[in-house]
């Protein structure tokens, strides 16, 4: 009976694994090959002029992927305006006055709609224009898979508690990433998107003036456009990346090594804690910070889709059918 019994649980457990890979196993590089080929086209279109007049935004949408991500999955939850009888993810902590360049994401979803009506997702959308913003941006370029469908819901608590705060240590860092199925190789891979983009005041100020693991003049000088007391400066920006703010390459750890990470967080991946060394390696080597990249922006992309028949295709990516 005991022998029977554990057969039984290996294989229950044996099923459940395939499910949970199933979805992700449907995705494709090639998805829209037959039923959409000029789609990159479309995207590209719509996506590079944005970027080209604003870089920052290139910035913004990698972050609207991560943060999409960490909630339910990659399913364009993040993308759903609030309305009634749903509360969308955009009013949350990690998004409100900061997420940026959903109307660069709805100009890119009209673009393939004029080609392919009512095929290409708004998740795989995002998906793809993540990456465009990396090459265009200097940073690796990959095969992005596809064939997410969008949620017809979202997770404003998700959004809360999911999406790793600019105050987390390397644990909470770690915990955060592995609760998606991300290793902290991957986490601090990850991270680097942080060598484009601008961050707010709020985010670092506590950083800049209370944290001891930060160079000196590096905090003087943040503090010059960052005012000690709360509520003033709020929204006040600085770069993320101190040399670099609009190319994508590995400056962002240097930085961390002469200890000029602008957000706590960021600091955190070199602190004489478990990252150190990988940080070092992406310091020495940008290929090998590129090829991680990659391989964690894969990994990210597969996180819980919905495939086949679920979710649906939204003609407008601010809300459901």
């Amino acid at each position: 009976m005991a022998a029977r019994a554990i057969a039984v649980l290996s294989l229950i457990l044996a099923l459940v694994a395939i499910a949970s890979g199933g979805a992700s196993a449907q995705l494709s590089s090639g998805f829209y090959s037959r039923s959409c080929p000029g789609m990159l086209k479309a995207v590209r279109s719509a996506l590079h002029p944005a970027i080209a007049r604003e870089r920052r935004v290139g910035a913004s949408i990698v972050r609207l992927f991560f943060h999409d991500c960490f909630v339910q999955g990659c399913d364009a939850s993040l993308l759903l305006d609030d309305a009634p009888g749903l509360r969308g993810e955009k009013n949350a902590t990690p998004n409100k006055n900061s997420a940026r360049g959903f109307e660069v994401i709805d100009a890119v979803k009209a673009a393939v709609e004029g080609c392919c009506p009512g095929v290409v997702s708004c998740a795989d959308i995002l998906a793809i224009a993540a990456e465009e913003s990396v090459v265009f941006l200097g940073g690796p370029s990959w095969e992005v898979k596809m064939g997410r469908r969008d949620s017809t819901t979202a997770s404003f608590n998700g959004a809360e508690n999911n999406i790793p705060p600019p105050t987390s240590g390397l644990a909470n860092l770690t915990s955060l990433f592995a609760a998606q199925g991300l290793s902290q190789k991957d986490m601090v891979a990850l991270s680097g998107a942080h060598t484009i983009g601008l961050a707010r005041c709020t985010n670092f100020r506590d950083h800049i003036y209370n944290d001891t693991n930060i160079d000196a003049g590096f905090a003087r000088s943040r503090q010059s456009g960052c005012p000690r007391a709360t509520g003033s400066g709020d929204n006040n920006l600085a770069p993320l990346d101190l040399q670099t703010p609009t190319v994508f390459e590995n400056e962002y750890y240097k930085n961390l090594v002469q200890k000029r990470g602008l957000l706590h967080s960021d600091q955190e991946l070199f602190n004489g804690g478990a990252a150190d060394t990988l940080v070092r390696e992406y310091v020495g080597s940008q290929s090998a910070f590129f090829k991680d990249f990659v391989e964690g922006m894969i990994k990210m992309g597969d996180i819980t889709p919905l495939t086949g028949s679920n979710g649906q295709i939204r003609m407008n990516c601010r809300r459901v059918n």
